[in-house]
């Protein structure tokens, strides 16, 4: 049984996802607010964070960025904002996942579930050697020649995907399946994104790659640089 945070303001919504996800087995605490939900967040210490974008008070985003500061809590973002900049904010912001509204209660139960599932695998993995890079998933930490790289949550589980495949070339739907948690599709550009933000983060580009090998229609794959 996971332990659940729900931050949403609208009484009503809130109430079918409490009686949805204590349905479905998990014990689901709420907060109405962003500072409400950030103070939850961190003196009851949750399993998992489904916060609302749309707040009374902060907005959602910065709500985000504030327990982000303080708490690796998984959160999935639940939002009308359907928008991908939004999206990408989120992401970018350490969101693990987010969910579009309107959602059935089946839909979030399996992301509350997957994400709970990939973090739980990670607890036990040795570390993950790529030539000099090293991913670490229990400490959910990456060093690069022995030098820290900081990640969002997402861009980490997008590193360590590739590395549990060095040298194979995984296709940009595999990783929305696996890392975004979309089988049926997604935008491709949001893999992009955050491939992008990696190979800035590694030290390279896509035109003058090292780990990060792009293989056009085909996906990207994760090796060690060639030594010569």
């Amino acid at each position: 049984m996971a332990h659940l945070l729900v931050v949403e303001d609208d009484p009503q919504l809130r109430g079918a996802l409490v009686r949805a996800l204590r349905d479905k087995g998990h014990a689901v605490a709420t907060a109405p607010s962003g500072m409400a939900g950030l103070d939850a967040a961190v003196t009851d210490r949750p399993d998992l964070v489904v916060l609302d974008l749309g707040l009374p008070d902060v907005d959602g985003a910065q709500v985000l960025r504030m327990l982000r500061a303080i708490s690796d809590v998984p959160v999935i973002v639940a939002t009308a904002r359907d928008d991908e900049p939004e999206m990408v904010t989120v992401l970018e912001a350490g969101a693990d996942d987010y969910i579009i509204k309107p959602f059935g209660a089946a839909q979030l139960d399996a992301r509350v579930k997957a994400v709970l599932r990939r973090l739980g695998a990670a607890e036990t993995e040795d570390p993950l050697l790529v030539g000099d890079l090293r991913i670490d998933p229990v400490s959910r930490e990456v060093t690069l020649s022995d030098t820290p790289v900081d990640l969002t949550p997402r861009e980490f589980d997008l590193l360590a995907y590739l590395a549990r495949r060095p040298g194979q070339v995984v296709s940009r739907r595999e990783l929305l399946a696996e890392v975004w948690q979309q089988p049926l599709g997604g935008a491709d550009k949001t893999v992009d994104v955050h491939l992008s933000w990696l190979r800035r983060k590694l030290g390279e580009t896509a035109q003058s790659p090292r780990y990060l090998h792009t293989v056009r229609t085909v996906g990207v794959k994760l090796a060690a640089p060639d030594p010569a």
